[in-house]
């Protein structure tokens, strides 16, 4: 067991170290999926106060990228 808790000890310190990053690659990554959703035509899924809502192309609203999310 003590190489997993090595391991686990190991990935939280990189969250912890690059966690900025990861977040930023995310938002990045989770904007381009929805713009690549809503120009192609197809809906998304999404939930609702708990409940899966469909979302047609022409209702999807996505931010506009920001400098922080191009760091």
């Amino acid at each position: 067991m003590g190489t997993n808790e090595k391991v686990t000890s190991d990935n939280r310190d990189l969250f912890v170290r690059y966690g900025d990053e990861i977040n930023r690659a995310y938002e990045r990554a989770v904007r381009e999926a929805l713009l690549k959703h809503n120009k192609a035509g197809n809906p998304i899924a999404v939930e609702r106060d708990g409940k899966l809502v469909i979302l047609q192309p022409d209702e999807i609203k996505v931010e506009p990228e920001t400098n922080e999310s191009n760091r």
